[in-house]
């Protein structure tokens, strides 16, 4: 059967109208809901792997971190332990300053050696203040030499609103931190010490026949939490830092100065949802992987691999990861000698026309220094392309 000019017109008209909504609704504007309202004095949501911040209200407002201090402490100690300055089954006589510290408790008692295994998991599980200050003691010989090494760590790391003055974080008026701070040492004790990190995941402790459950609610509601601390007093009012893997995206949550143990594990669910229902994250570029070839002058070969010096991951909204957009910048004027690892461009990602990550463009191999003519010769051309 014959369509007649105008049948044959009208779906002519509507076929590319059909293709016109599809191509608009293909590269449609990126809508990312806004993150939920969240009942506490600052906080901050981020990702694990890429740094992208996610959510935050007065990231770097200074606050009392209460017990989330021992974070920091732990850290320390992991570092000790790491350098081969201790060990987990090194024995830690219990002084009487430690075993007088108020608050929370692991119930060691004075004079009584403890390992150093057992007060991690004191210090971590049960919050035990004494557990604090008895590793402080045995680490640096004071609370107060253990203080110090405490900000040298913060100060490595970036922490530019933390100062710590004890190993607890029982309140002292210069005992501070952030939001965005306690970020960045979780993000960095996860990276550097995987193998420990998995006590922060354990729901209870026995020692001396006490047995102390985990005060992070998240482990008991949610199975892909698995860390991080909680804290509490009167000055700092309740708060936490909590992370939880789904899939291959770990999400970093810190919420301060809530109002009950519960309202800060409903608020850092909620963080915690929001980041996973609207972003995802995956590695773009793996180390070690050549993205481009540069032409080098004056060496022995004239062409070198650029890459990145490490894994690459990127944050992006759900749905989008499909339009990100990589591209590489090398340098025009590279001149041997090359040493593997310099800097020799960039790489950057954008996402709708915004540059959404920059990082450096690294020499996959040195290269030395050419002999006398090929310097000559490549002079030259230098020379004639400026």
């Amino acid at each position: 059967m014959m369509l007649s000019f105008r049948s044959t017109f009208s779906l002519f008209v509507g076929l590319l109208l059909f293709l016109a909504v599809q191509s608009l609704q293909a590269a449609g504007p990126i809508f990312t809901p806004a993150a939920p309202s969240i009942a506490g004095t600052s906080y901050f949501l981020m990702d694990f792997n890429s740094g992208r911040i996610l959510a935050e209200k007065d990231p770097d407002k200074r606050v009392s971190p209460a017990s989330l201090t021992k974070i920091m402490t732990v850290y320390v100690v992991f570092r000790e332990l790491k350098s081969g300055h201790l060990t987990m089954d090194e024995k830690v006589t219990i002084s009487q300053n430690a075993w007088e510290t108020g608050g929370s408790k692991m119930f060691v008692e004075v004079n009584k050696q403890v390992s150093v295994e057992d007060l991690l998991q004191g210090d971590i599980i049960q919050s035990g203040n004494d557990a604090s200050v008895a590793l402080a003691e045995h680490v640096a010989g004071s609370e107060q030499t253990f203080a110090t090494m405490m900000n040298e760590q913060a100060s490595r790391l970036g922490m530019v609103n933390s100062h710590f003055e004890s190993s607890t974080g029982l309140p002292t008026p210069n005992h501070y931190s952030s939001a965005r701070d306690l970020a960045l040492l979780t993000q960095a004790l996860i990276k550097e010490f995987p193998e420990y990190y998995r006590w922060f995941s354990q729901k209870e402790f026995t020692y001396n026949n006490i047995t102390q459950q985990n005060r992070n609610q998240l482990l008991w509601r949610d199975q892909t939490v698995d860390g991080v601390k909680t804290g509490f007093t009167d000055d700092a009012g309740y708060c936490m830092v909590s992370s939880a893997k789904r899939d291959d995206m770990r999400l970093i949550a810190v919420v301060m100065g809530t109002s009950s143990p519960n309202a800060r594990a409903n608020e850092s669910q909620s963080l915690l949802n929001y980041g996973f229902r609207f972003f995802e994250t995956h590695r773009l570029y793996e180390a070690g992987t050549a993205l481009a070839e540069a032409r080098v002058r004056k060496g022995e070969t004239s062409k070198l691999s650029v890459g990145v010096a490490e894994d690459i991951y990127v944050t992006a909204p759900r749905k989008h990861f499909n339009e990100l957009k990589g591209e590489t910048q090398v340098d025009k004027a590279i001149l041997a000698p090359i040493n593997k690892g310099d800097t020799v461009g960039s790489l950057n990602v954008t996402l709708a026309g915004e540059t959404i990550l920059s990082k450096p463009l690294v020499a996959m191999d040195s290269i030395a220094e050419g002999g006398f003519f090929r310097r000559l010769y490549d002079a030259v051309l230098v020379m004639l392309e400026k």
